[in-house]
């Protein structure tokens, strides 16, 4: 297995920290069995195990994790569309996809959503585990075949000759912002802004970009490599 951030400093921070966790998985024996693995381990606590992300977003409030191991393909909201709302509520959560998909589109479209890793339901338990406490170190662990998707994916974008949307340096630095993980609330405190001022600012941002929400925005932006 393989992450793009170095995990020395990160172990090293966090040897000691105990690890809360929530799972997101509809399989009852997948979830089970990853629930009894975290238990188990010392070191970690599993604060929450949820059947789909509507359970998840209105159970989670009352026992918050550090990290979130979500599945893509959950029935109802999708582990994608959730994880967009999960990282705009709580953007200090970590959260790693846990699923069977390989495919360029799901790993692109969950990084784009604020997860923070990636990895396949065949990873070796030991590994897992470990990737837990990357991720809420501020690594991104991922399946080996994942790490070289996510390579060759981003060497494919070539920018245009001339990638000029007229965006203001204040325009720049706020889309920098939210390809980092920050909400508007976040950007807004960062920024000594207004939620209302950082939401006037995106919707030029947007008309700009010629795009329509937020992660278009950072697709955009990631692509094209705007910042």
């Amino acid at each position: 297995m393989s992450s793009f951030n170095s995990t020395t400093e990160t172990n090293s921070v966090n040897e000691t920290r105990v690890i809360r966790v929530a799972i997101i998985e509809d399989h009852d024996a997948i979830r089970e069995g990853i629930g009894f693995l975290i238990n188990s381990t010392a070191g970690h606590n599993l604060v929450g195990k949820f059947g789909s992300m509507e359970e998840a977003l209105k159970l989670l409030p009352t026992n918050l994790p550090d990290v979130i191991l979500f599945d893509i393909g959950l029935p109802g909201m999708s582990g994608i569309e959730g994880a967009r709302i999960l990282k705009d509520k709580y953007p200090d959560m970590a959260l790693v996809a846990l699923t069977v998909y390989n495919d360029d589109d799901r790993i692109f479209e969950a990084i784009c959503a604020g997860a923070s890793g990636y990895l396949l339901k065949k990873t070796p338990p030991a590994r897992l585990i470990e990737g837990l406490r990357e991720a809420v170190g501020g690594g991104a662990p991922m399946s080996p075949e994942i790490a070289g998707r996510v390579i060759s994916l981003f060497r494919k974008f070539s920018p245009p000759e001339k990638s000029d949307y007229k965006l203001t340096p204040h325009e720049t630095r706020l889309l920098k912002m939210l390809v980092e993980g920050h909400s508007y609330k976040t950007a807004g405190a960062e920024l000594n802004s207004s939620i209302n001022t950082i939401g006037t600012h995106m919707q030029s941002i947007y008309r700009k970009l010629q795009v329509h929400s937020k992660s278009e925005a950072v697709a955009k932006a990631l692509q094209e490599r705007l910042i």
